[in-house]
């Protein structure tokens, strides 16, 4: 189990360093690689308990947990604000699209 904790804490350190230029898609391998980790760990854990070294080296990793929060909710922000502009744009560009057929005739009458 040491060696899951310390290689959970290493990826976390890793990520922490490059948190601030990070692409989502960066975050997202963090987050898929970090969850197998885990699974790992519980199933250690099933078997064994957690010394308190182990638990001290579990709460470092769990500290960096709010800045990746963070990181990750900001693309989200970015990412929904991309969708209401492209939505938006649609919108406008839809309005001004014409909205008749092209081969149709009009006819008028005069009074």
């Amino acid at each position: 189990m040491d060696n899951l904790l310390q290689e959970l804490e290493q990826l976390t350190q890793v990520m922490n360093q490059q948190l601030e230029d990070a692409t989502y898609e960066e975050l997202e391998a963090f987050v898929e690689q970090r969850q197998k980790l885990v699974e790992a760990i519980g199933k250690e854990v099933e078997i064994c308990q957690m010394t308190s070294a182990q638990k001290d080296v579990l709460r470092r990793i769990m500290e960096h947990d709010p800045a990746i929060m963070a990181r990750m909710n900001a693309h989200r922000l970015e990412a929904k604000d991309w969708l209401q502009k492209r939505n938006q744009a649609k919108a406008q560009r839809n309005a001004y699209e014409v909205g008749y057929t092209p081969d149709s005739i009009l006819m008028d009458r005069k009074k």
